[in-house]
């Protein structure tokens, strides 16, 4: 007997239990497992013995904030490669260069647009990176 397909599993991190409700529907229509955490030191626990295939971190959170947490994880390993969404609602140049700097492999500006969402995070998982904007 075959061993049952592995479901690809996203890392949701974000304070607001309605963005993570939303972002969790969006992901689960495509088949994805999600895990969801409240913040950034949340994500970091999970990270210590888990291994998503893509990190969907909200730039800012309670505790530690998404590039704190993405600078972090591209300095791991393990955990290098694994690509990293950051969520914003601020469309500053400042918010873009601190992600570049932190090795983001994409931003996203709040409020999300479901298919843009969607299709940037197929990029993603495919091995391409949208471009910063």
């Amino acid at each position: 007997m075959s061993e049952p397909e592995r479901r690809t599993t996203i890392l949701v991190a974000d304070d607001a239990e309605g963005q993570r409700l939303v972002l969790e529907m969006l992901l689960s229509v495509d088949g994805y497992e999600v895990v969801k955490v409240e913040d950034g030191r949340e994500a970091l626990e999970y990270l210590k013995d888990n291994t998503p295939d893509l990190a969907i971190l909200d730039v800012k959170m309670p505790n530690l904030g998404g590039l704190e947490v993405c600078h972090r994880m591209k300095r791991i390993p393990r955990l290098k490669d694994v690509p990293v969404l950051v969520l914003t609602a601020m469309r500053d140049e400042e918010t873009l260069t601190h992600a570049r700097m932190a090795h983001a492999d994409a931003v996203i500006f709040k409020p999300l647009e479901g298919k843009d969402f969607r299709e940037a995070v197929r990029s993603l998982l495919a091995g391409a990176s949208p471009p910063l904007p």
